[in-house]
């Protein structure tokens, strides 16, 4: 059923506007007792979430009993994340989730289901994991709240990801993310129906529907310099998300006439800190990215590579290699094949040769750069030659070059016109 929907791609929906969308929907959900919030981490933090949490608790005060941030295999928020975030939340609500040890297994898509929908690029039963507190923890309400946005493992984010994936286990994580990686991201990012989302699909369908779960969903432009709130979409079954992605392909999506010979991407310190989350600026520029172009990305918070102690092991010990290389590797050493998700973010890191990825970190060095395959630059001469703060998106000419700037990768979604048409 869909409670709420408002959104159009010239709409700016203010703060005023989601507390009257969300209470509007709570009110037709009627009294709650126990109530589960499931929002994301500090790296959507343009996503509303914190400030829709935030009015859920205002609308339910001693009922909302918890909130879960949907990390997967992020690192745990910080209590100073937690605040800028969440706001006035009190932090003893909050709870970590463990990817690891701390889930369910519900029941398990079947092999022959997922080889259906990844034309046969694999074989393997997908289990459908989520952290026990939602089937353990009695509520009769949990709200997962989200931005829909293009995404490179499902296509468009949120919905039951956010369940399935960002509330999932090691092994389902690890199997979603390679599923998308092989059957290629560059053939999903921007469409709602794709393999990975009809096997979530599936495992909702099959194995959550005891769950009292509604899902409030933003769509948010970033393009402005700005972000503004364009739809707000909250429901309990794929209608809800289907018109958040189908705003979201209006809103999020930039389409242009000729591929870029030069791009500069800038990542917001508080929001990335890794490669995992950094490499959204090669994820969604690829596809507008020119053949011998040159991607540079300035990453002032960079310190790390994975969220996760292991995947940044493995992260270092096999960088960005391309997709034939890290099949290889799959093949050949236990440790990549034990996790998935790392073997699927190396594909997703690589420009296959095709461009080049020039990172610019504040905290990692130029030997740790270059040893995961990647081009290094001087932070602070970069910042002084492209200047991002106040920074439109879009094109300029910089010191006679024509660039392309983005000032936050996770807010959209670029493409050459000719090159998505090829897909």
């Amino acid at each position: 059923m869909l409670y709420f929907a408002r959104g159009n791609p010239t709409e700016a929906i203010s703060e005023e506007g989601l507390r009257e969308g969300l209470t509007a929907a709570l009110e037709r959900l009627g009294p709650r007792r126990r109530v589960l919030a499931v929002g994301p981490d500090i790296t959507r933090l343009h996503s509303q979430a914190g400030l829709l949490t935030q009015m859920a608790w205002s609308y339910y005060g001693a009922a909302l009993r918890d909130v879960l941030p949907a990390i997967g295999t992020h690192r745990p928020m910080t209590p100073d994340e937690i605040k800028r975030m969440y706001g006035e939340i009190p932090l003893p609500l909050f709870r970590v989730h463990d990817w690891r040890n701390g889930i369910v297994t519900r029941g398990e898509v079947p092999a022959s289901f997922v080889r259906e929908v990844s034309e046969g690029k694999v074989d393997y039963a997908w289990p459908a994991q989520v952290d026990r507190l939602l089937v353990e923890g009695g509520y009769d309400l949990i709200l997962s709240i989200g931005q829909v946005v293009p995404h490179e493992v499902t296509g468009m984010a949120n919905y039951n990801k956010n369940i399935l994936v960002g509330t999932g286990g090691q092994e389902g994580i690890n199997k979603s993310h390679f599923l998308g990686a092989v059957y290629g991201m560059e053939r999903m990012m921007g469409r709602a129906d794709t393999p990975v989302r009809r096997v979530l699909n599936y495992a909702s369908e099959h194995f959550l529907k005891d769950l009292p779960i509604v899902y409030v969903l933003t769509v948010v432009d970033g393009g402005g310099g700005r972000p503004q709130v364009r739809g707000l979409f909250i429901g309990d079954d794929q209608e809800c998300f289907l018109r958040a992605a189908a705003l979201s392909l209006e809103v999020n999506f930039t389409m242009l006439e000729r591929p870029l010979q030069k791009a500069v991407v800038y990542l917001d310190p508080e929001e990335y800190k890794s490669t995992w989350l950094g490499n959204k600026s090669i994820y969604r520029t690829r596809m507008a990215m020119a053949d011998g172009g040159e991607l540079i990305v300035l990453a002032p918070g960079l310190r790390e590579f994975g969220e996760d102690a292991e995947i940044d092991r493995l992260i270092r010990k096999y960088g960005y290699v391309g997709t034939e290389r890290v099949l290889a590797l799959v093949a050949e050493n236990k440790d990549l094949r034990a996790n998935l998700s790392a073997a699927a973010h190396l594909i997703h890191g690589s420009s296959e040769g095709r461009f080049r990825v020039r990172y610019c970190p504040g905290g990692l060095s130029r030997r740790e750069i270059e040893g995961v395959g990647f081009a290094w630059g001087d932070l602070d001469e970069m910042m002084k030659r492209y200047q991002p703060a106040g920074r439109k998106d879009g094109f300029h000419v910089i010191d006679g070059e024509e660039v392309f700037f983005i000032s936050n990768p996770g807010l959209g979604l670029w493409a050459f016109r000719e090159r998505f048409r090829e897909i």
